[in-house]
This record gives C-alpha cells, structure tokens and sequence, in this order.
C-alpha cells in the first residue's frame, strides 16, 4: 500500500473532524493525480461517507476553532443542497485552496441526460463513477490510514505509462456523461497521454452523444485544449473520432486536399494546426491563439481554381473575418473587445507577409501600425508563425523581412506615434473654422490629413495637420470663417 505525504493542514483537520463524526474522508480526484504527476493544484476534492455539507460545516468550524486568539475571521461555507456538495476556502502557505466536500455516491443515468439519478454510496461507489483511472484515485484522511493510497483500477499504473483510460466500460461512461469524451481529449493533450484504443474506439461510437451537452461546458473544455502546450493533439484527436465535424464544423472543413490538373493544394487543417502551435510556444494568451486557430477559416468559402495561378483563396481574411462573429456565437464565447481582437487580427494577418514579400515602405508599415493599433506585436506574432513551409531558405527569407518590418515599426512608432492614432485637428475643428454643420465635406478633409500623415507627407503635428485642412478646404472651394 502505496503512502501519500499530504503536507497542507486541512487535511489533517478534516481528518480528524471525519474521525469525530465516525466516517470515512477521502481526497479524491485532480489532487491526488497532480501530486503524483508533481503539477500545482490548489482545488482539493473531498468525498466522506456520509454528508458531505455537514463535514464541510464542522470542517470550517475547526479551521475557526484553531486560529489564534483575537482571529475572530470566519470560514465562509457554500453550500448547493441540491448537489449535496459544500466547499469554503482555507489559505495557506500564502496561497488560497477551495476545498470542496461531497458524499460519496452511487450513480445512475437516463439516455436522455448527462444528469445523474444520485444515491448514497461507499467509496468503491464513487470511484467506479469516475471518468478515467488516473482521476479514481483516492488517499484516507483518516487517522488511522492517514495518506494510504486507494487505487482499484490501476491509476498509477496509467500515470507511469501515458494512458488515459476509463474505469469502467467506456461506452457506458461516454454515453452516461458525453461531456466525458471531451475531457479524455482534453487530458491526453494537456499531459501529452495516449488514449487507450478500446476508450478511443468508444468516443468514436458515442460522439453524436455530445449533442445532449451544453455548448457552455463543450467550450470550456476546448478552450483548455487551445490553452494546452500542444493544441494540435487535442484538434487531431477531435477530428479523428468525429467530434471536431460536430462541435466545430468551421474548422473540420478546413480539412483535405483538392487536385484539379495534378495541381493541388495544401491541406488547411494541418497547416492551421501547425500555426496555432508555433504561437503557443511564443504565447499562452488564449485569445491569440484563437487569432491563430481561425486565421485561415475563411478558406473554404473562397477557395477557386484558375488554370492559370492555380489554387486561390482570394479574400479570405475577410470572409475569415467576418465568420469570427458567428463561431462565437455559437460557441457562447464572449461577444465583447476579445472577439473583436480576434476578427482584427484574422483580417489583417495577410498584412505583414504581403509586406514582407515586397520593399518594406515607410507608408505601408505606417498603415499597418495605424490599423493594428496595439495589438500588432501580436499581429506580428501570429504572422512569423503563419510561415510554415518547408523550403528552409523561404523561411530564412520571410523571417529576415520581418525583422526589417518590425525594426521599421519601432522607428516609425517613436518618430511619428501612429499606435492608437488620433487626427491632430478634429472634425469640431474643421466645422469651427469653416462654420459647417456635420456634413460629407469634413470626412474628405479629416481623411486627406490621415492620409498625408500616414503616407509621410506631413508630420503627425497639429501645425502641420491645421494647414493641410487650409490647404484641402480651398481645393473644395471652402473658405474659413473670419475670425
């Protein structure tokens, strides 16, 4: 029987309450399967035999009870009767644990449902309910067996070898909680684990199942595979099993190659699968990887064949772009400033190569840094990454332009603060000088300032700006109001 050293003093104090109560308190779960694995975790399952809320109540009051004198703080507990689970939080080490308590249960399911029929149960019970071996862990609190370690379906043993594995039969595991599927892809991308074939044949079978999940919880768990250190294993694993054609159509498209005249095309799936994970080795921002993951969508709906050029995926950054929107949507992702850094960057992601491939001019990287604002590191970023070509010296080639454009952003940045632009004269000031009303005119002169700004005809000054506006006005025929 395999010890456990449990450092943190909560578990020695549910312990000792759970000894008090005359029931067994296990850890169970994520904690136990990051300890072995040495990873951080600081949400800590509890499951008793017994009633979860009243171990967590007297729990808490034994936190409260040890403080020193004169800390009248009190823990906090939450309790949901209607899950029969209670949690509060416990700082130490100057750190903050959620420490959440349920009774161990029996469970079972009606097909049309990932909600479960719940009875009370042993710990043999719970575990069986698991999703995988590696999470059916669990090590006593008690005092008597303080840190021995329960493993009935050979938890470690997966651990040590790379595989993710349900306890019980998978088809019945999948198609009791569907949601199961996305977490095994999940887990084997985070921890770069292999799913065991006879569990991997079973999402196959049960994937149309995920169709009863709420796309809330499908995204959460496909954001942590966007989030994981190689997202390409978890796209890969989804399309294989079919579930990527269910929950994202959009990006199962991308998949495939099309030959017209032995000319073909390269497969967009891979190769987005390829950019997404050169970003998340330079970057763990979610959103910038989304940038990455949806940078190409839009090519299928633009895809055409011309004798003569071949392949064309004209527009695509704007079809690609505009498609953002409705992904997330759908995916009840947020519709706020993240969206729309993500349809910023999809449509202009096109940008810096196309500059790279020509002579690098001031104006052009002036407009580039206009229209990117602050985002254009991670413009740059998600573009370095989209150079994915085999022809090393191609690479080299692209790699070194981009270095020429990103110096020319810091130059031009410092001399002429495009970032964040805003005109020197306002369209208030062109109506005060020339006595106008809102009209077409003032978009025409505050455009040709812009435009002599970027295009380096004038300096980004007010001086400069005030006598273009002049200048412009009196081609228009306007004449300024006599002051």
């Amino acid at each position: 029987m395999m010890d456990v050293q449990l450092v943190n003093p909560i578990y020695r104090i549910v312990g000792h309450v759970a000894d008090s109560m005359g029931i067994e308190a296990y850890a169970v779960g994520g904690v136990v399967r990051d300890y072995f694995l040495q990873r951080d975790c600081t949400d800590i399952d509890i499951v008793c035999v017994g009633s979860g809320i009243e171990l967590a109540e007297a729990s808490a009051a034994a936190v409260d009870a040890a403080r020193p004198e004169g800390d009248r703080r009190k823990t906090s507990v939450s309790v949901f009767k209607n899950f029969g689970t209670a949690s509060f939080v416990y700082h130490y080490d100057k750190r903050r644990w959620q420490i959440e308590f349920v009774g161990a249960r029996r469970e079972s399911y009606r097909h049309e449902s990932r909600k479960p029929i719940v009875e009370n149960g042993t710990l043999a019970d719970d575990q069986n309910r698991r999703d995988f071996t590696i999470n059916a862990m669990a090590v006593s609190l008690n005092a008597e067996r303080f840190g021995m370690l329960t493993d009935p379906f050979g938890g470690i043993r997966d651990l040590d070898a790379g595989i993710i594995r349900t306890p019980m039969d998978p088809d019945i595991t999948f198609s009791d909680d569907p949601l199961r599927m996305m977490r095994a892809i999940r887990f084997a991308a985070q921890l770069q684990y292999r799913i065991e074939d006879r569990t991997f044949e079973a999402i196959g079978r049960n994937a149309d199942r995920i169709r009863i999940v709420s796309t809330e919880r499908i995204t959460v768990e496909l954001n942590k595979i966007v989030l994981s250190p190689t997202p390409s294993t978890g796209f890969k694993l989804l399309h294989k099993c079919g579930l990527l054609a269910i929950i994202f159509p959009e990006f199962a498209a991308l998949k495939g190659v099309e030959t017209v005249d032995g000319r073909g095309h390269k497969d967009n799936f891979y190769h987005t699968l390829e950019v997404v994970d050169h970003v998340s080795t330079r970057s763990t921002d979610l959103w910038l990887r989304w940038a990455a993951l949806l940078h190409d969508i839009g090519k299928p709906a633009t895809k055409r064949y011309d004798e003569r050029l071949g392949w064309t995926f004209h527009g695509h950054e704007v079809r690609g772009s505009r498609m953002v929107r409705k992904i997330f949507g759908r995916l009840r992702m947020p519709l706020d400033g993240k969206m729309h850094y993500v349809e910023k960057l999809v449509l202009l992601h096109l940008r810096p190569i196309i500059l790279s491939e020509d002579m690098v001019t001031d104006s052009a990287v002036r407009r580039l840094l206009f229209d990117a604002g602050d985002d254009i590191d991670d413009l740059m970023t998600l573009c370095e990454a989209d150079i994915t070509s085999k022809n090393e010296e191609k690479v080299r080639r692209y790699m070194k332009n981009f270095q020429i454009v990103r110096q020319k952003l810091v130059e031009l940045e410092e001399k002429d603060r495009i970032r964040n632009f805003q005109p020197p004269v306002s369209g208030n000031d062109i109506m005060e000088a020339f006595g106008l009303a809102p009209c077409h005119e003032i978009g025409i002169i505050k455009d040709a300032i812009k435009d002599a700004i970027l295009d380096g005809v004038i300096p980004n000054e007010r001086n400069a700006a005030w006598q273009m506006m002049l200048d412009k006005a009196a081609e228009m025929g306007l004449k300024p109001v006599e002051q």
